[in-house]
C-alpha cells in the first residue's frame, strides 16, 4: 500500500509539472509575442507573464523559488556565449573599460544608493550597504540580449556595456564577502574570509583555463573528427555546467564561471557551432528566469505603497542614468553614446534579488525590505526598453550628425536596401537602378550623403546593422540587403540577426579580407565577396597580358588562382588556422609550369 501511495503521489507530482510547464510556456507565449509586437521587448512580457500566472493574481503556478533557482543556469548559459564572442586580444583590448570604467560604476553608483536609501528611507548604514551596493548592478541578463538583437554588441557604446556588465558581474564576489562581513546572523563568522574568497577566485580562473587548453579544446577536435551533432551538445553542455559548478563550490559567481568557459572556446574553429547548439537552452531558461522573477513580484507591495516604489524606482534610474552618462563622457565618448550607455545601465539588475535574499539571511534586512526592492528591481528592468525609445527619438531630433538629415522613414520602400553608399555601394545601387528596381540607401556618413545630393542620390542617414533602423527602411517586405560599407562593422551576430529577422531577404556581403570571411563561414549568405578581391584579379589579369601572355593563358592562370583560393578558405574555414592550405598559393618556388613539369614527369 505504501508502494503504491508513493507512486500515485509522484504520478501526481510529475502531472503537476507537466501543468506548471504548459502554463508558463503559454504565458510566456502570449506575453513576449504581445510586447513584441509593441516594440516593448521580450523581458518585459516574461515578466509581466510571471506576474498574471504568479501567486498575486490568478495562481495558476507555485514554487516561483525553485523555478528561478533553476533557471539562474540561464544566464550562466547567457554568458558562456558571450565569453565564446570574445577572443582574449579583445578582452585585452577593453581592459581600459572593464577595470577602470566598470570600477569606478561599480563604486560610485553602489555608495551613491545606499547613501540615497540611508538618508530618505531611514534604514541604517548596514543594511543601507546592503541594499544599495546589489542595486548598483545592471540587468546582464537583459542588457546583452538587447544589444544582440539591435546589433550594438560591438558598437563603442555596447563594447562599454559589456565591459561594465563584465566587470560588475566579476564584483559579485566581494559583495558577497562584503554582506558576510557585515552579518547579524550566527555562525557566519565560520564562512571564508573575503582574501580566501579572492585566492578561489583567481585559482578557479586559472584552473578553468588550463583545463579548456589541455583538455576541452582537444576533446572538441576530437568530436569535430566523429561528426556527431549531439556530441556538441553534451560537450558544451559540459563545460558550461563544469565551470559554474566549480565556481558554485567554492562559494563564487556560477555565470563567471560560465563566463571563463566562454573565453576558453573563444578561439576553437567549433566555437560557432557550440554557440548554435547551446543558444536554444539559453533562451528557454533564461525566459523562465524573468517568468519566475514576475511570479515574486509581491504586487500587494506595490499596491500598498504605490508612490515610494515609483519614487524609488525613479530615483535608481536618475542618480545611475546620471552617473554613468558622466563617467562615459570622461572616458572619451560622445554625448548621445554617453546619454544611451547611462540609460541602458540604469536598472537594477537579476543579482539584486540574490545579494538581497542572502542580506537577509545575514539578518542585515527583513522580509519585507526584499518584498519591496524586489518590486523597484523589477519595475526599473520594466523602464529599460521605454528609455531606450527615448533616446533613440532624442538622437534622431536633436543629434548633431543627423540634423537636416532625413532618416530612412522617410524612404519610399523600395525592394532591396543597400547599406554602405560609398565607392562600392554606388556601383552597386545604380547597376540595379539600371533596371529600374526601388533601392533604399542608407549611410551614417553626413559626408557621404551631402556629396550623393550633389549628383542626385537621395541616400537616408542612419546606422544600415541596426534591426530596428532596417525594419523603418522596410526591410521586412525587401527582396534583398545589401551591406557595402567598408572594414569589419558588419560581423556574424549582426548578420545573423539580420537574416532570422527577415528570413525572405537575400542577404549579400562585402566583406574586409581574408578573416572577415572565415568569420562570416557557416551564414546562408546569398553572397559574400572580399572587397579588392576582383578588382586584383582583373590587375593580376591584365599584367599578365601586358607582359606578352596570351589572353587565354591569363585566364587559366585566373581560373587555377580561384580555385586554389576558395580551397584554401574553405581549409581555413574548418580549421581556423591562417596558414592552413599555404601549399596551395603561388610563390617564387610554386609555380603553375613547375608544377605541370612535375605531373608531367609523374605521368
Amino acid at each position: 500500500m505504501t508502494v503504491e501511495l508513493l507512486l500515485a503521489a509522484a504520478s501526481e507530482e510529475q502531472g503537476h509539472l507537466l501543468l506548471d510547464g504548459a502554463i508558463m510556456l503559454g504565458a510566456a507565449l502570449v506575453f513576449v509575442t504581445l510586447f513584441r509586437r509593441l516594440g516593448l521587448g521580450a523581458t518585459l512580457g516574461y515578466i509581466v507573464g510571471g506576474a498574471m500566472i504568479g501567486p498575486y493574481v490568478f495562481g495558476l503556478v507555485g514554487n516561483a523559488e525553485n523555478i528561478m533557482a533553476i533557471s539562474e543556469f540561464g544566464i550562466a548559459l547567457l554568458l558562456f556565449i558571450v565569453g565564446l564572442e570574445l577572443h582574449p586580444s579583445r578582452l585585452w583590448r577593453l581592459r581600459r573599460d572593464i577595470f577602470g570604467l566598470g570600477l569606478i560604476q561599480v563604486i560610485t553608483c553602489g555608495l551613491a544608493i545606499a547613501a540615497l536609501i540611508h538618508f530618505f528611507l531611514g534604514f541604517s548604514i548596514e543594511a543601507s550597504i546592503a541594499l544599495g551596493l546589489p542595486l548598483g548592478l545592471s540587468s546582464t541578463a537583459q542588457v546583452l540580449p538587447m544589444l544582440r538583437s539591435t546589433g550594438e554588441f560591438h558598437q563603442p557604446h555596447g563594447e562599454r556595456a559589456f565591459s561594465v556588465l563584465l566587470l560588475q558581474d566579476i564584483s559579485i564576489v566581494p559583495l558577497i564577502t562584503i554582506i558576510a562581513a557585515m552579518s547579524r546572523a550566527p555562525g557566519a563568522e565560520d564562512g571564508p574570509p573575503g582574501w580566501t574568497l579572492a585566492l578561489y577566485t583567481v585559482g578557479a580562473i586559472v584552473g578553468l583555463i588550463l583545463a579548456g587548453r589541455f583538455i576541452l579544446n582537444p576533446l572538441f577536435r576530437l568530436i569535430g573528427r566523429m561528426g556527431e551533432r549531439e556530441l556538441f551538445v553534451v560537450a558544451g553542455l559540459f563545460a558550461v555546467v563544469a565551470s559554474a559548478s566549480l565556481m558554485s563550490a567554492l562559494g563564487l559567481s556560477t555565470a563567471l564561471g560560465a563566463f571563463v568557459a566562454g573565453v576558453m572556446l573563444a578561439e576553437s574553429p567549433y566555437r560557432h557551432e557550440l554557440e548554435s547548439d547551446v543558444e536554444p537552452f539559453r533562451s528557454i531558461l533564461l525566459g523562465f528566469f524573468f517568468l519566475s522573477v514576475g511570479m515574486l513580484l509581491d504586487l500587494s507591495a506595490i499596491f500598498d505603497r504605490p508612490l515610494l516604489i515609483v519614487g524609488v524606482a525613479a530615483a535608481i534610474i536618475v542618480v545611475k542614468g546620471a552617473i554613468i552618462t558622466a563617467l562615459g563622457r570622461m572616458f572619451g565618448m560622445e554625448p548621445f553614446n554617453a546619454l544611451r550607455l547611462g540609460l541602458l545601465l540604469s536598472q537594477a539588475g537579476e543579482f539584486g534579488f540574490v545579494l538581497h535574499a542572502q542580506a537577509m539571511q545575514a539578518q542585515l534586512i527583513a522580509d519585507s525590505a526584499v518584498s519591496l526592492f524586489g518590486a523597484v528591481i523589477t519595475l526599473t528592468m520594466a523602464s529599460t526598453p521605454f528609455l531606450m525609445m527615448l533616446i533613440d527619438r532624442l538622437e534622431a531630433r536633436y543629434g548633431e550628425d543627423s540634423k537636416d538629415k532625413d532618416g530612412p522613414e522617410k524612404a519610399p520602400k523600395g525592394q532591396v536596401i543597400v547599406v554602405g553608399y560609398g565607392r562600392f555601394g554606388q556601383t552597386v545601387a545604380q547597376m540595379l537602378m539600371a533596371k529600374k528596381i526601388g533601392v533604399t540607401m542608407v549611410d551614417k556618413k553626413t559626408d557621404q550623403i551631402e556629396m550623393s545630393e550633389e549628383f542626385g542620390h537621395k541616400v537616408y542617414y542612419g546606422d544600415g546593422t541596426r534591426l530596428d533602423l532596417l525594419r523603418t527602411a522596410g526591410a521586412e517586405n525587401a527582396r534583398a540587403i545589401l551591406f557595402c560599407s567598408d572594414g569589419e562593422d558588419v560581423d556574424h551576430d549582426r548578420l545573423e540577426a539580420v537574416m532570422e529577422a527577415f528570413p525572405q531577404a537575400a542577404v549579400m556581403v562585402r566583406s574586409f579580407d581574408r578573416r572577415h570571411s572565415i568569420s562570416l563561414d557557416g551564414l546562408d549568405l546569398a553572397f559574400c565577396v572580399r572587397e579588392l578581391f576582383e578588382s586584383a584579379i582583373l590587375m593580376g589579369k591584365a599584367a599578365l597580358t601586358e607582359l606578352g601572355f596570351s589572353r587565354s593563358e591569363a585566364e587559366r592562370v585566373e581560373d587555377e588562382y580561384r580555385k586554389r583560393d576558395a580551397e584554401r578558405l574553405e581549409r581555413q574555414s574548418k580549421t581556423g588556422d591562417l596558414h592552413a592550405g599555404k601549399e596551395l598559393s603561388f610563390a617564387a618556388d610554386r609555380s603553375m609550369e613547375e608544377e605541370d613539369q612535375d605531373d608531367d614527369k609523374k605521368s
